[in-house]
């Protein structure tokens, strides 16, 4: 019997004979005038439209005739230039683009180990995806009480939290406001507790001169439609200063060790761990032209954060009087919020008990 090379299901076929933009569907001039259309359309029974949509389709063909379109459309180039973007934007040492946030916290919470019956502190306040991947595995989520002032984690209340089956404690800066790290990095710190920074309101954020999603062990990224900027409707970014986030690479692609490919389109898949037991990797990959737009946007976002800011103080010069209005706190000199929301409040006691 003929020995196999290589690996233990494939015979040595020898090189391959196509190129990678050859093995699937090349996007064409009518995919890219889809694509115009969906993110372009009309304003109601506008005629002049189909005549405008036609012109652009001419163009495009022209242009398309004398350039060459885009062979790899996933972990590209763009991709790569992204991450080295946000490192030097947050001052971070690795980062990786994903499918959305809830991924970010998913991997992190796999390199912190969580196991079902560990226990996760959130806040009371807080978008389901904080929580979701240590419910799917059965871990405990215990929630802490919240400033009332900020609405972001009460740190004095998450110490009275901790317990010896507490393996990651979760700060989500509500509508871009950044938490009291200090506080919570010391809690950390004494009971050798991960710190998971939900940033995905809190892209841009600084405190004490920090940026938000580089203080904790790990910081996740939303750029979900609804956020500052998008990366065409979902995507997010993990970060990190430890080292574990060499293998970032692995854990957003099923594992795969692309630093050392095996010929013939065979990779070597490694298991992945940091804290606790070797986890498999899922698949998280986002596409190129969600970097693309990415990209564009994170030139911009310094100018929307201001833009916002002024709104938010407008909106507190405006409701200072109103009687049961209680304002948002605001940038200092410690504190760069994102304003992702503007987060008033209602005092019923001034409104005779009704808030309807």
């Amino acid at each position: 019997m003929e020995k196999k090379k290589i690996s233990d299901f494939r015979y040595d076929t020898g090189p391959a004979r196509i190129p990678w933009s050859a093995v699937g569907e090349k996007v064409k001039l009518e995919d890219i005038m889809e694509i115009i259309k969906f993110l372009v359309p009309p304003k109601g029974k506008d005629k002049r439209y189909k005549k405008q949509i036609e012109k652009v389709k001419k163009e495009l063909k022209k242009l398309i005739e004398n350039s060459n379109l885009a062979g790899k459309l996933t972990l590209g180039e763009k991709v790569s230039q992204l991450e080295e973007e946000v490192k030097k934007f947050l001052g971070c040492k690795y980062a990786v683009f994903l499918t959305n946030a809830t991924a970010g916290f998913e991997i992190a919470y796999k390199f912190a180990g969580l196991k079902p019956g560990d226990e996760v502190i959130a806040p009371a306040i807080t978008f389901i995806a904080t929580i979701s991947y240590p419910l799917a595995i059965g871990a405990k989520v215990v929630l802490a009480d919240i400033d009332p002032k900020t609405l972001n984690m009460d740190p004095e209340d998450v110490a009275r939290k901790v317990t010896k089956n507490t393996k990651v404690i979760v700060p989500v800066h509500i509508g871009g406001y950044p938490c009291d790290m200090d506080a919570i990095m010391d809690i950390a710190k004494k009971f050798d507790i991960v710190v998971l920074e939900d940033a995905a309101h809190a892209f841009g954020a600084v405190y004490k001169g920090k940026m938000i999603g580089t203080i904790g062990h790990f910081g996740a990224f939303s750029f979900h439609e609804v956020k500052n900027i998008t990366s065409l409707g979902e995507g997010g970014i993990l970060v990190t200063n430890e080292e574990i986030g060499k293998e970032f690479p692995k854990a957003r692609f099923v594992g795969f060790n692309i630093a050392n490919p095996i010929p013939y389109w065979l990779y070597d898949v490694v298991a992945l761990k940091w804290r606790g037991d070797y986890f498999a990797p899922g698949n998280h990959s986002a596409t190129e032209i969600q970097a693309v737009v990415l990209l564009s946007q994170m030139k911009r976002i310094n100018k929307i954060i201001e833009k916002r800011r002024k709104a938010a103080e407008y909106l507190n010069e405006r409701f200072k009087n109103v009687r049961g209005i209680i304002t948002p706190p605001l940038d200092d000199q410690k504190i760069k919020s994102t304003h992702h929301l503007y987060l008033f409040q209602v005092d019923p006691s001034q409104l005779n008990g009704d808030i309807q």
